[in-house]
């Protein structure tokens, strides 16, 4: 088995290439945000649901559990996962849509996102170096 026939490994590449290329993107957002009708634009994030479906058995629903009688039955129906999307993106009158602020926390996010991954790869090539006693 070749090393980059490990799942995690080709998983980490690809969200590091795909971090590799959102900076660029961004980049270019940040550099039109004075631009006329420029429009600005993100990539979309890459999906590993079918690697990990695969790996990972699914979890029951977990569901609160009333003891007694005065305890209040809990719903999960107004919960969403990861916060709220935003509706629309403010347009200057110029026809710009880049805003400057929103730009910069999404770099930073990028930045946050592919350390993990760079983390999360180099500690994983660690382990197969000690799995085969090279360490």
């Amino acid at each position: 088995m070749a090393i980059t026939d490990v799942p995690i490994l080709s998983m980490l590449r690809t969200k590091m290439s795909w971090a590799q290329e959102r900076q660029k993107v961004l980049a270019q957002n940040v550099a039109n945000s004075d631009t006329p009708n420029y429009r600005g634009r993100d990539l979309v994030a890459p999906k590993f649901d079918d690697a990990v479906s695969s790996a990972v058995r699914p979890v029951d629903q977990v569901t609160l559990a009333a003891t007694a009688p005065g305890h209040i039955g809990g719903s999960l129906g107004g919960a969403t996962r990861y916060g709220t999307a935003r509706g629309g993106y403010e347009v200057r009158p110029t026809g710009n849509s880049v805003n400057l602020e929103d730009e910069m926390m999404k770099v930073s996010n990028n930045q946050m996102e592919y350390q993990a991954a760079t983390a999360l790869y180099t500690r994983s090539l660690t382990l197969l170096k000690v799995a085969l006693g090279k360490r």
